[in-house]
């Protein structure tokens, strides 16, 4: 796999908050996207069709933080580690939900880490497994693939339906269509004073539902 360097200005154009430390330089595919607010330092790597959110952070002045092709971390998430060799790994389609907290984890390939979740140091996430909204994944704690870990610490509810890995799988074309929509019209606006007509939503965009809606 070829990873090219983020130092092209038509790559990094709309990118503002990418830092070197101790001469080591973050890495972006130019086919991911990196939103403007977005923090990376160090030892980042950003894969093909990669999304990094509003706010997040990826710190690698630590250790290595790796992005494998069409992951995702979202808005507000987190990802760190301490120093002595400690990484985290982001597998293929791994996609991280709104403000959780990765901290010298590995995810596998295809893994849901729900909203404001965290995974501590040392633990590993099995391919196409689900770590639960708000669930605290203690170190070292083995999520085996295929199943859903949630709860304070996190537990293992059960293993996931084939229904549900698909729902996530289909899920995912998602966001790699909003890196799309991103590269090709995104840009920074002054609002508008005024709108004549609130009575529609005025972004509609066909995709997948949450999934308690496909259980109705």
């Amino acid at each position: 796999m070829r990873w090219l360097l983020a130092l092209s200005s038509d790559i990094t154009s709309h990118m503002e908050n990418i830092y070197s430390i101790d001469g080591i330089v973050p890495v972006v595919d130019p086919t991911a996207y990196v939103h403007p607010t977005a923090t990376l330092i160090g030892d980042v790597i950003v894969g093909a069709n990669c999304y990094v959110g509003p706010n997040a952070s990826l710190r690698g002045d630590m250790g290595r933080i790796l992005m494998m092709p069409g992951s995702n971390m979202q808005d507000g998430c987190i990802a760190h580690t301490f120093a002595g060799g400690g990484e985290v790994v982001l597998g293929e389609g791994a996609n991280v939900g709104h403000g959780a907290v990765l901290h010298g984890c590995r995810l596998g390939k295809y893994v849901l880490v729900g909203m404001n979740a965290v995974v501590m140091d040392g633990a590993d996430v099995g391919d196409y497994a689900f770590i639960g909204a708000l669930a605290m994944v203690k170190a070292n704690f083995i999520v085996p693939p295929r199943s859903i870990a949630v709860g304070v610490p996190a537990k293992i509810l059960r293993q996931l339906t084939d229904e549900e890995i698909s729902w996530k799988r289909e899920g995912d074309e998602d966001y790699q269509s909003l890196i799309r929509r991103c590269l090709a019209s995104m840009k920074r606006v002054q609002p508008l004073t005024e709108i004549d007509d609130i009575s529609e939503p005025r972004i509609k965009v066909e995709g997948i539902p949450a999934l308690y809606k496909t259980r109705e």
